[in-house]
């Protein structure tokens, strides 16, 4: 009979996220011991045959490690295999979070995102380290907005229900350049009641859907003359009781003639740059009339408060008839401003 180790003897830089094997052809393993330089054990599983052993437990980094495999052939004969290899010294650690995380209940536009703490450079590596399951089966895809942001999503919005499971298997991939993945992540994610709204700046309404039919109109103020809403396709990112609306965060000081430091009850996130829908009682004889605000959605705070309660983050908000730009993809969580043929290819 043959016995194989993988990796073989002397080996060294093996990355400790791949897998250790052992293999007997004509003949079956009877016995497979892996330990490392401080003489402890690694788990692994013989196959049902007993042709193939594998590790279930991932390797340390800058660590020694030696196999020993024992297996007797078809003939009768027993045969004896040792490989002593060693593992990777990384440059760097990649470490990485998520959004959204553990048991949230995020809204039909929630793109799943994920973020490292350095740059990575064999994209596709991240890619078939990080496996999503839902339920039921939707198709999506990874689109990558820097070297260390990578968001995945549907083609079209998730159907209301749906059970994500996200299992981000990093620890010791090689994600090039000398870094490799140093946390694994999961997450179990619930997609709610599908609630859309449409804001338009020529009606000055927006239009509340749940779970597709009409459940209000709510009269709005955007963005006036030279502080236009940007047009697109928003994903609410938080929700706010007691928020104060500072024009510094973009860029526009509160002392200046543009500038405003004003607190409101109610605040959802819809953009990095500032726009939120928010309660603004000030531009109540406003409402439904003209757009007066600085960019974001001015509703009443009774509208506001019923729309925050019914609602939850990766909720859809369409702003269309603004005057303004476009919303940026890369302005908060505007993975719906890409085109899917585009997103698709993935922007590695």
């Amino acid at each position: 009979m043959k016995l194989s180790i993988t990796p073989g003897n002397n080996a060294t830089g093996i990355a400790p996220g791949a897998p250790i094997t052992v293999a007997a052809v004509g003949g079956k393993l009877t016995r497979v011991v892996l330990k490392n330089d401080a003489g402890e054990p690694v788990r692994g599983r013989l196959s049902p045959d007993a042709t193939t052993w594998q590790t279930t437990e991932p390797l340390g980094f800058t660590r020694t490690y030696t196999a020993t495999a024992t297996g007797m052939g078809t003939n009768g004969k027993p045969a004896t295999l040792t490989s002593t290899f060693s593992t990777i010294t990384p440059a760097l650690r990649a470490d990485l979070s998520m959004n959204p995380l553990d048991g949230q209940t995020v809204g039909v536009g929630q793109p799943l995102a994920f973020y490292f703490d350095t740059d990575i450079s064999k994209k596709r590596a991240v890619e078939r380290a990080i496996q999503i399951t839902t339920t039921p089966p939707v198709e999506g895809a990874f689109y990558w907005f820097d070297d260390s942001e990578v968001h995945w999503r549907p083609k079209n919005y998730w159907p209301a229900g749906t059970k994500v499971k996200i299992n981000a298997a990093i620890y010791g991939k090689n994600f090039g350049n000398g870094v490799y993945g140093n946390n694994d992540r999961t997450a179990n994610i619930t997609i709610g009641r599908a609630i859309t709204a449409v804001a338009d700046g020529r009606t000055h309404t927006m239009k509340v859907k749940v779970d597709g039919k009409l459940a209000r109109t709510i009269p709005i103020s955007m963005g006036k003359p030279g502080h236009e809403t940007p047009h697109g396709t928003y994903v609410v990112m938080s929700e706010h009781l007691g928020y104060t609306m500072d024009s510094s965060t973009y860029g526009v000081p509160t002392d200046s003639a543009a500038g405003y430091r004003t607190y409101v009850d109610i605040a959802s996130r819809m953009s990095n740059s500032g726009i939120f829908y928010h309660s603004a009682p000030w531009s109540v004889a406003d409402q439904g009339q003209d757009n007066v605000s600085h960019g974001c959605i001015n509703m009443t705070t009774a509208h506001a408060t019923w729309l925050q309660n019914i609602s939850q983050k990766g909720d859809i908000i369409v702003v269309k008839n603004s005057g303004g730009p476009a919303l940026e993809p890369w302005d908060g969580l505007g993975d719906w401003q890409i085109p899917w043929h585009e997103y698709k290819k993935g922007n590695r």
